[in-house]
Order: C-alpha cells, then structure tokens, then sequence
C-alpha cells in the first residue's frame, strides 16, 4: 500500500443536526427557481431550516451566464458564512463563475466566524479548492438543491442526508458500476472535484501547489476525448499529480462514448502507477454519492471501494 505524504488531513465542520439553519447560495451560474424550490422542500423534510441569499436568484446584467454580479455573488457568500445562525453553506448549483468571485471573499473574516459546512460541486470546485487553502477546512462534495438529480434520485437522497446527519455510516463508498483500473492500494488525504476547474485553478491563489499524497477524486461534464486529454496532459506538465496517491474516477457524462473516455484517462493517469477505481458513482451523473474532500482515506481498487478512515464530518 502506498504511503500518504504532503497534503494533510483538514478540520472537519461538525454535522447537521435537526433544526439547524443552512444557508443557500448562488456563486456561479443561474438556475430555475422551481429546480430550487424542490430542493428546499427535501431539506426541510429533513429538519433542516434553510434560507436563500438575497442575491441568489439574480442573472448578471450582461453576462447571463453568472448569478448576479460577482460582488453580488462574493457578499452574499460571506453573509451566508459570517452568520452566527447559520451551520452550513450549500451552492444552490453549478454551472460558471465561483472563480470570478473568490479574489472578492474576504476569506480573514470567515475565518474568524470559525469552521461551517460547505456543500456544492462542478463549478463548486474553485471553493472547495479556496476554502481548503484559505480556511484549512474539509468539505463536502455533493448534490445541490437546485440540481434535478437530488429532488429525483433516491440513492443520491439518503447518501446525502446520512453524510451530513450520521457520517459514520457512509465511510466506505462503492457503487455497482465502480470497479479497477489499475490495481492497487493507497493511503491519502481526499482532494478534487471536477477535473477542468483544478486545471484552470493552477497557478491561482486558491489552488494547493501539489496532489502529493492525496487520493484525488476527479469528474467531469460535457468535455470530449480530446479536451479531457488537454486537461489532463496540463496537469501532468505542470507537476500537480506528481506523487499522488491513488485515483477514483467517477462520471463522465456528455464526454462522449466512454470507451472512449477511459481510453483516455488510462492513457494518461494509468502511467503515474499508483491505484485507480473507475465509475465510482459520484458527480454529474445518477446516482451521485456526497463525498468529503480533505479527510483520511484508504482506497483499494480491486474491492473498488475508497474508505474515509474518519466520519466526514465531526
């Protein structure tokens, strides 16, 4: 088994309870209101009270594609953060432009309003990647509830809801379609999302220097063969996946046949040498599993599972 080094284990937020307060946030792109609607009305089935942030249902006045302005996007995200009332912070959705707004966080004022519980993911990369460096603290990568997947998919539901209400009885993750490709077992921290944000963050002031030691969990959508090639062929140049630990790979979906696909990712992750689980159901497709970034994990990709030594969340 391969031996962690580099990054180390985050501070974990601590998990929901029943009637905890969770603050709803649109940093990157627009959404339908009725997606978010839904959403609303799962987390309050679960006890939870969660409210939206006054910005989170503008579109940019040119650019349609962002969420509001991106001071607008930044204020509310620190608002959401900064609120003593509040436990969690979950993106409403993906889509573009939380990098947009993160040089605009003053990221000394969250963290002197202490740890809280970030979930989100696609886009939601650039933040799980700054509040990492920035706040030293673990995430959750997840469904969001203005993502139509988690108001219809079951499973995707209640791995959800056990994450962030009883973490202990999701800490080893597989999925029917998971299984190896390149075999192996490896000790690391957590780290990823979705894999064109990690390359667009290098260089950045939020992005870690090196996957050294850390098991790195990495998705995408609508990239083709070719591009997926480019955004892997880039991380390799720039020395980011040198000594990383173990690799799981999850959807894929829009990126073309995946035959196809996993001919690229062999071709070029397959040569770092170190374990691989391919089709661990996480990220855009359905199911989609919550997994934590930042924590202790044991991946072993014969038994395709990836094991968090500790509960996502304290």
């Amino acid at each position: 088994m391969s031996a962690p080094g580099g990054l180390r284990p985050l501070v974990r937020p601590r998990r929901l309870r029943p009637g905890d307060r969770v603050a709803v946030v649109a940093p990157s792109g627009p959404f339908p209101r009725e997606s978010l609607d839904a959403g609303l009305d799962l987390l309050r089935g679960w006890d939870l009270d969660p409210f939206v942030l006054p910005h989170a249902h503008d579109t940019h006045p040119r650019l349609g594609y962002l969420a509001g302005t991106d001071q607008a996007r930044a204020r509310d995200f620190e608002a959401a953060w900064c609120d003593p009332r509040t436990a969690a912070v979950f993106s409403a959705r993906g889509g573009y432009g939380a990098q947009r707004m993160a040089d605009l966080v003053d990221w000394r004022r969250l963290r002197e309003a202490g740890p809280k519980l970030y979930l989100g993911f696609s886009d939601a990369t650039a933040l799980h990647e700054a509040i990492a460096v920035h706040l030293g603290l673990a995430t959750l990568h997840g469904p969001m509830p203005a993502w139509s997947v988690l108001a219809k998919d079951a499973t995707t539901q209640e791995h959800l809801r056990r994450t962030l209400f009883e973490p202990e009885t999701v800490q080893t993750v597989t999925s029917p379609t998971a299984r190896c490709l390149v075999p192996g077992r490896a000790r690391g921290v957590t780290l990823g999302g979705c894999v064109s944000l990690l390359a667009a963050g290098l260089g950045t002031p939020d992005a870690r220097p090196s996957a050294a030691g850390g098991i790195l969990l990495i998705e995408d959508v609508g990239e083709e063969d070719y591009r997926l090639d480019r955004i892997l062929t880039q991380l390799l140049r720039a020395g980011w996946l040198t000594g990383v630990a173990g690799i799981a790979l999850g959807s894929w979906r829009d990126c073309g046949p995946y035959a196809g696909v996993r001919e690229v990712l062999l071709d070029r992750l397959g040569p770092l040498g170190v374990p691989i689980v391919e089709e661990l159901d996480f990220g855009h497709g359905s199911p989609s599993l919550t997994l934590p970034l930042g924590v202790p994990a044991e991946l072993d990709a014969q038994a395709a599972t990836l094991r968090f030594t500790v509960p996502a969340l304290a």
